[in-house]
Parts: structure tokens; sequence; C-alpha cells
């Protein structure tokens, strides 16, 4: 049995190689710093699904616009898949946000914020704060 699949293989490959294409090929301005964070690849390679995320503010009409740039230089950056990777047909490129990262961030600060709020609430409890029952379980080098 093989380790790896061979859409999954594919789908590395696009991703290296829209990362690299995105940053150097794409001569839009309205295009931000973008980051391709993911890309699957249908079973008989007819479609890649490009995730991609931004870096800094992620209103919703900045997202769109980028979206906008990448669906418009598609069909550019498809064809230098062509040259740059042999398979005998590229897949056509869809491009989507991945709200991962940003629901991550997200996540991770109401985890952040519920923490302060219990140590503010139990600061005695957290057993560094005015203890002194674990003092002497620790030995001297």
């Amino acid at each position: 049995m093989r380790e790896f699949k061979r859409t999954d293989r594919v789908a590395d490959q696009l991703q290296q190689e829209l990362a690299v294409l995105i940053q150097r090929e794409v001569k839009d301005p309205r295009l931000g710093m973008i980051t391709v964070s993911g890309v699957t690849v249908s079973r008989d390679l007819g479609y890649a699904d490009v995730f991609i995320t931004l870096l800094g503010d992620n209103d919703a009409e900045r997202v769109a616009e980028n979206l906008k740039v990448l669906r418009h230089a598609a069909g550019f950056l498809r064809s230098q898949i062509a040259r740059r990777v042999k398979l005998r047909h590229v897949p056509e490129l869809r491009f989507h946000y991945d709200e991962s990262v940003v629901r991550g961030q997200q996540l991770s600060a109401l985890i952040d914020e519920a923490v302060a709020t219990d140590r503010a609430k139990h600061p005695d409890e957290n057993g560094y704060e005015g203890s002194d029952e674990n003092a002497n379980d620790v030995e001297p080098r």
C-alpha cells in the first residue's frame, strides 16, 4: 500500500508552486500579502480548491477583493503551473478564504480572557502567590 495518495502529492506540489507564483508573478496592486494555507485536489484531478489567508486586517471587503483578483488570475496561474509541473491535465483552480486561522485567533483570545478572569477571581489558588506548601519539594543542585 502506498504511503501517500497521488492527489495528496499533487496538492502539496500545487500549494508550493502557487505560493511562489502568487508572490512573484501576480502583479496586481490590489493583492495583499497572501499565504496559501492548503490545497485539496479532486480525485479526478479536475479541480483544486486553494485556501488562502491574508496577512493583516481581514475585513470582508478586503477578502472579497483579494479573491476577485485571484479568480481573475486563475487562468494565468494555471498556465504557469502547466509549465512547471508535469501533469497531463492541470486542475481548474478555485480560490477560497481560509477562516480557520482567524477563528483560531478568536478562540485563543477567548481562552486568554477566561484564564485572566479566573486568575483575577482566585489569585491564591494558582499556587504561585504566597503559597509555601510546595517550597520544600525542590532539591537544590
